[in-house]
């Protein structure tokens, strides 16, 4: 199981929100100071642009390549990522993993970033099973095991999200395994060591954990090994 520790950018610093809600916002203070604080740990890091995730462009990437350039970790980033300029912008940066939203349902978009660059991941958010775009915003009905056998055909890394667990440190959701053998990472109430176990058992590549960690509630050093 890889781990992510995550960094949400809002106005250059670090915070967390609850379920998604800006107006709902912890601040941690320096990005650069927590990102290193991981680093003895692991080498990966999730950062979403909050800023970029509600305005639709990308707008901490100058803090993004100064977290890469100090730490020398592979991000992996959301946030705003709806156009070609934005996702070539965002790998110029030193970005590992470029990871698209709402617009990876355009398809044309989505062949075109594929065809040319490689790491392309594709956010799967889920509110009571249902698709979720435009940060979070619209909801989009969908059969789940349909659209990964779609967009397999692009790319074979997936963050799979259920926003109402996010920020809220209420624990992992059951899901059944619907993406085969593709790459997928999970996001959201992740707590400690018997999540993440559970997470594997239920076949995730991956976790993503954010406020267990800027709490203390656990550590990446508790983490080790499991």
């Amino acid at each position: 199981m890889t781990l992510y520790p995550a960094i949400d950018l809002m106005g250059g610093q670090a915070v967390r929100l609850y379920q998604g809600d800006k107006n709902r916002a912890t601040v941690y203070g320096d990005p650069v100071r927590v990102a290193l604080s991981y680093r003895m740990y692991t080498e990966r890091l999730h950062i979403v642009d909050l800023d970029g995730a509600f305005c639709g462009k990308p707008v901490n990437l100058k803090t993004v390549a100064k977290i890469i350039s100090k730490t020398g970790m592979r991000v992996q980033l959301g946030g705003g990522l709806r156009d070609y300029e934005s996702v070539k912008a965002a790998y110029s940066s030193g970005v590992a993993h470029v990871i698209v939203g709402t617009k990876a349902f355009d398809f044309a978009f989505l062949k075109k970033i594929t065809d040319e660059f490689e790491g392309i991941t594709v956010s799967i958010d889920l509110k009571k099973g249902e698709l979720m775009t435009s940060g979070w915003q619209n909801q989009k009905e969908t059969d789940l095991k349909q659209l990964l056998s779609t967009l397999r055909s692009y790319t074979n890394r997936y963050i799979y999200t259920d926003i109402e667990k996010d920020g809220t440190l209420q624990g992992v959701s059951a899901t059944e395994r619907f993406w085969g053998d593709s790459e997928m990472i999970y996001a959201a109430g992740v707590r400690h060591s018997e999540d993440i176990k559970e997470l594997s058992r239920m076949g995730f590549s991956g976790v993503i954990i954010g406020k267990a960690l800027l709490d203390g509630s656990v550590t990446l050093a508790d983490l080790q090994g499991v």
